[in-house]
């Protein structure tokens, strides 16, 4: 979080708070590096946590074991304590998002949480994922209809705690607010002042508040209780935006009970504690510090980190400890919620990425999002799951249900795409600009691609300002080298590329293909737009007057490609097979053989995929199968001949 005169900073903010033992302070104002403190937090020895995590704990009574019924229940909040019906309860929650999982799956998924001594589920509603244009809904379709996911959870007699942003984070692409957003020049997200952005929040909330209010515990419904925002206090200290955001839900006949979930350090520091609402605490343990904060107001622990989120060019999959931390909580009836429970796959263009404050740093996160959470991205529970369980199950009334059976998987021959069509072949009519500009103000385009191209003749080397956030360049349809916003050791750093030097003073066309990955979701940089946001310069002058050609990559453009009609070239290409299932499963398929790219399976993008690692292989859920023929479709930055695509049964070996 960035300082603000007259303030602490994060780093002095954590100094004054009472050490966590065996935890490595690793905090600043840049906003990623407090998501690492918040992990980190949570990394204490088990001899560490012999001291009581508050000095006055919860009153201890008996679990109440009321389900949702149909009926209404009173879910308070009051006297340090969660209270349903009168009685005390104790959230024991675990998250999992309908987005990242495929429709088919959601009752399996609720069940795993059951039967693994939970009572409730975490679920984050992507505003994004709801509006793709202003005011263009759709909340009812595959994996959109997020009422529906609520009313299993109630069927399967689990409760639910609804973190509908309009700000999520969740490591999804812009943090769930719709790009559009970035169509305004100097939009200011997160901020009650910027009518262009409230008037968008206001319109979301008007939308799926008729959904939501039904559902509420109140009227029947599994709904304990709603998050306000999602981690302001990282990134701002405008109190009166939170409460903003409270008077629209209530304006909506949405009265709560409300939560809010933060860094402890940053609450204390930026003062956006919301009178009235339980204070939760990502990733912080102590209970008396906050509780001093809430006063009367319930504390818990609405993020404590199963395992953590993966990034492209990480040297292995991120996993937590969260045993230690777990075994206090019960201990002590801590109300909690475990991110995640289940964390599934960010499908299509869903998965976001981080950033330094300053848009240094740019790390984009995997399409997996298993998380190394209890129940794997493919529904399979894994060792920490039934430890967890026995622990629960010890301070749980009655026996626990039996352990779902996880998804039947297929395997399949090795299949090898062939060449089907150029993406130099599928340009759309150009749009001529005097500069680079990003794709969202350029062409109103949230993801995709975008194609710079004109003719140069000037002596000297290429250089690149802005990319945003892989880049191509080609000189006379010929490649020549490529940048990389992401910083690894198999990946030039720099904004400079040497043109062929045969070439130099001679008329070239000079073209710039630039891939993007999702927005930056955290921090200050969320301003992220894509394409080529600085000046291209040769020879140290600025380039002016390009053709620029936007390529959104969604469903319209995939399903209007013109195939080849020559052998290519050059690359840039699609690949296609198609092959026969007599049965349909669950697998992954092991991209391995290829560079960087977008893989889609029956017309499901099922997201993208990078030599660079750690994730080679790619997750396909049974029900984007057909028994019969299918088809695979598969766009490389790189590559002009083809590769085997294996399918294998798990992400990365075994559990």
């Amino acid at each position: 979080m960035a300082n603000h005169d007259g303030e602490d900073s994060d780093e002095d903010a954590v100094q004054r708070l009472p050490p966590i033992a065996g935890a490595e302070r690793h905090v600043s104002c840049n906003g990623m590096r407090r998501r690492d403190f918040l992990r980190l937090s949570l990394l204490a020895p088990l001899a560490a946590l012999a001291t009581p995590l508050d000095a006055a704990p919860p009153v201890r009574r008996p679990q109440s074991e009321r389900t949702p019924d149909g009926h209404s229940h009173r879910f308070e909040l009051s006297a340090r304590q969660f209270l349903l019906d009168g009685e005390p309860f104790v959230i024991r929650s675990g998250g999992m998002h309908p987005i990242r999982i495929p429709r088919e799956y959601w009752r399996h998924r609720i069940r795993m949480a059951k039967a693994m001594g939970l009572n409730t589920v975490a679920m984050y509603v992507m505003w994004n994922a709801l509006e793709s244009e202003p005011g263009k809904f759709d909340l009812t379709t595959g994996r959109r209809d997020f009422a529906h996911f609520i009313r299993i959870c109630q069927e399967e007699g689990m409760w639910v705690y609804l973190r509908p942003g309009p700000y999520v984070c969740g490591e999804w692409d812009f943090g769930g607010l719709p790009a559009y957003l970035l169509r305004h020049p100097d939009i200011r997200v997160r901020d009650k002042d910027d009518p262009d952005y409230m008037a968008a929040v206001g319109r979301y909330v008007a939308v799926i508040a008729p959904a939501v209010e039904p559902l509420l515990a109140a009227n029947g419904g599994p709904i304990l209780m709603l998050q306000i925002e999602n981690e302001y206090a990282s990134f701002g200290h405008d109190l009166s935006y939170l409460e903003a955001l409270r008077a629209l839900w209530e304006q909506h006949d949405i009265h709560g009970p409300f939560s809010i979930a933060d860094g402890l350090a940053q609450v204390r520091q930026a003062h956006t504690y919301v009178a009235g609402a339980a204070l939760g605490l990502d990733g912080d343990t102590d209970f008396a510090v906050a509780q001093a904060i809430a006063g009367e107001m319930p504390v818990w622990m609405s993020e404590g980190y199963t395992g953590w989120l993966t990034h492209w060019g990480d040297a292995s999959f991120a996993g937590n400890d969260f045993l230690p931390t777990l075994r206090r909580l019960l201990d002590e009836n801590r109300s909690f919620n475990l991110y995640m429970e289940h964390g599934g796959t960010n499908f299509g263009f869903g998965a976001g990425a981080n950033a330094h404050d300053d848009h240094s740093h740019f790390q984009p996160v995997i399409t997996s999002y298993d998380y190394g959470a209890p129940v794997d991205e493919r529904g399979v529970a894994r060792s920490d799951y039934f430890t967890f369980r026995a622990l629960l199950a010890s301070h749980t009334k009655g026996t626990l249900p039996e352990v779902p059976a996880a998804p039947p998987t297929i395997s399949f021959a090795p299949v090898t795409p062939q060449p089907f069509a150029s993406l130099w072949d599928n340009l759309p009519q150009a749009k001529r600009v005097d500069r680079p500009q990003g794709n969202e103000l350029l062409f109103g385009q949230g993801q995709g691609l975008v194609v710079y191209r004109r003719l140069v003749s000037a002596d000297g080397d290429l250089e690149i300002d802005g990319v945003r956030d892989y880049a191509l360049v080609f000189q006379d349809r010929r490649y020549v080298d490529c940048l990389s916003r992401v910083e690894h050791p198999s990946l030039r750093p720099g904004n400079r590329v040497v043109l062929p030097r045969e070439t130099r003073g001679k008329p070239a066309l000079l073209e710039i293909l630039v891939d993007s990955f999702g927005h930056v979701g955290y921090g200050h940089a969320m301003v992220d737009r894509k394409g080529i946001v600085g000046d291209i310069r040769l020879g140290g002058e600025i380039l002016r007057d390009w053709e620029a050609f936007g390529l959104p990559f969604d469903d319209a453009w995939i399903e209007g490609l013109a195939p080849l009609h020559t052998a290519p070239s050059r690359s840039g290409l699609f690949f296609k097979a198609a092959f026969q299932l007599d049965d349909v499963g669950d697998c992954y398929l092991d991209m391995g053989g290829w560079n960087k790219g977008y893989l889609w399976v029956n017309g499901h993008l099922l997201g993208r995929y990078w030599h660079i690692g750690p994730q080679q292989r790619l997750y396909c859920p049974a029900p984007f199968w057909r028994q019969g023929e299918n088809e695979v479709l598969l766009f490389d930055l790189h590559r002009v001949t083809p590769a085997p695509i294996r399918s294998a049964p798990t992400l990365a070996g075994e559990h």
